[in-house]
C-alpha cells in the first residue's frame, strides 16, 4: 500500500489535520483589528450618549461588542484614551498633511491647506465625520475630557512644531515662531470646532470653512486697531 498523505489521513475517521490552518496574513489580521477597534468606539459613543460618559463602565462597552475587557485594553488604556483617539488621529493626519505641503507656501497658508487636506481624509459626510462631531461635542460637555483634550494638545504639539521648524529651516529650541504658530493652530481648531457644532452642518466642508474663517482673521487680529464692521 502506498504512503497515506497527511491530507488523506485527515479525511479518515478520527484523523487529525497534519498542518495548521493557513495564516490569514497581516492584511486580514489588521482589518480584523480595525473592525474590533471601530466596534468598541461605536459602542462606547452610543453608551456615552445614552447614559453619560461618567456613568458608562468599560465592561458595558465590551459586553455590547461581545469581547473581553482584556481586549478593550489592548486597544485603549481607558475610556478617556478611547475618546482622545479621535484627537490623536486628527493630529497625526494634520502633521502628515503639513509636512507634504509645498515648501514655497508660507507657514500659515501651509497650515490652512494641511488642515483642509486632513479633513478630506474623513470618508464623506457620515461615518467618521459624524463620529468626530459626536466626540467633540462629548469633550466640550464633559469637564474631565475637556481638561484631557487641552492637556493632550499642550503636551503633543512637538510634532507640529518640528514640521513647521523644518519647513522654515529654523531651530525650535531658539526660535519661538514655530511654537507660537503651533499654539495658534490649536486655538483655531478649538474655535472652529465650536462654530462647526453650532452651525447645523455636520459636513467636513463646514468644519474646513469654519477653520479657514478664523485663520483668515489672524493677521487683522494681530496687527493694528480693529475698525468696526
Amino acid at each position: 500500500m502506498g504512503e497515506i498523505t497527511p491530507q488523506a489521513a485527515a479525511a479518515l475517521p478520527g484523523g487529525e489535520p497534519a498542518v495548521a490552518l493557513a495564516d490569514p496574513g497581516p492584511g486580514r489580521r489588521q482589518r480584523k483589528k480595525q473592525l474590533t477597534r471601530d466596534a468598541l468606539i461605536e459602542a462606547a459613543m452610543e453608551l456615552f450618549a445614552a447614559k453619560g460618559y461618567d456613568r458608562t463602565a468599560v465592561h458595558e462597552i465590551t459586553d455590547a461588542v461581545d469581547v473581553s475587557e482584556r481586549t478593550f485594553f489592548r486597544y485603549f488604556a481607558s475610556k478617556e484614551d478611547l475618546v482622545l483617539s479621535f484627537v490623536r488621529d486628527g493630529a497625526t493626519a494634520f502633521a502628515e498633511a503639513l509636512a507634504a505641503r509645498p515648501p514655497q507656501e508660507e507657514p500659515l497658508t501651509a497650515a490652512r491647506q494641511a488642515f483642509q487636506a486632513s479633513l478630506r481624509r474623513l470618508p464623506g459626510d457620515t461615518g467618521d465625520v459624524a463620529s468626530y462631531l459626536s466626540v467633540m461635542e462629548l469633550i466640550d460637555s464633559t469637564p474631565a475630557l475637556l481638561a484631557a483634550y487641552l492637556r493632550y494638545i499642550h503636551d503633543h504639539d512637538h510634532e507640529i512644531i518640528r514640521v513647521l521648524a523644518e519647513r522654515e529651516g529654523v531651530d525650535p529650541a531658539t526660535d519661538r515662531r514655530p511654537r507660537v504658530l503651533a499654539a495658534m493652530i490649536g486655538a483655531l481648531v478649538f474655535l472652529a470646532n465650536r462654530d462647526w457644532r453650532a452651525g447645523g452642518d455636520p459636513s467636513a466642508e463646514a468644519m474646513s470653512a469654519a477653520f479657514d474663517a478664523y485663520a483668515g482673521e489672524v493677521t487683522s487680529a494681530l496687527s493694528g486697531h480693529w475698525p468696526a464692521r
